[in-house]
């Protein structure tokens, strides 16, 4: 039998090559809002800001946005993140766990957008909220798996 605890803790990445968006969840993991980016500089760097936010928010999980190809296969893109995100869970002790992010930035343009903000001058906002969609998203097929399992008893 599946178990799921009511407090959820995760971080949501966007990683991508020159910037991390993160986010995170309140505790009843039903919220991913957009904490901060992380200009990328070393491996190393990149991990204490990550282990920071990891302790500062008692998170359990680490969520990385995939960039799928729109077949659905795994492209040069898709593995350099996996291959960051087998480096990051290791050196942070973390489960990972993959959603696909394929259209999340161009939602988080479109959210932008909406909200008159200049996307130019704010590229490390679209990674933030890039991020938070994914972080949304796994949350709720998390949080839908949880309803079907918890029918079935």
């Amino acid at each position: 039998m599946a178990h799921f605890s009511d407090r959820i803790s995760a971080l949501g990445l966007d990683v991508g090559r020159k910037r991390i968006g993160v986010a995170g969840c309140d505790g009843t993991g039903l919220i991913a809002t957009g904490l901060t980016t992380i200009e990328r500089r070393s491996f190393l760097e990149d991990v204490a800001q990550l282990r920071a936010l990891v302790e500062q928010r008692q998170v359990q999980v680490l969520v990385v946005g995939l960039p799928y190809n729109l077949d659905g296969s795994i492209g040069f893109q898709a593995k350099q993140v996996q291959k960051f995100a087998n480096r990051l869970k290791e050196a942070l002790q973390l489960p990972v766990e993959y959603t696909d992010e394929r259209l999340t930035s161009v939602q988080a343009e479109q959210f932008l957008n909406a909200e008159r903000i200049p996307l130019s001058q704010n590229k490390g906002l679209i990674d933030r909220k890039a991020a938070a969609i994914i972080l949304q998203q796994w949350l709720d097929e998390r949080r839908i798996q949880k309803n079907r399992v918890s029918r079935q008893f």
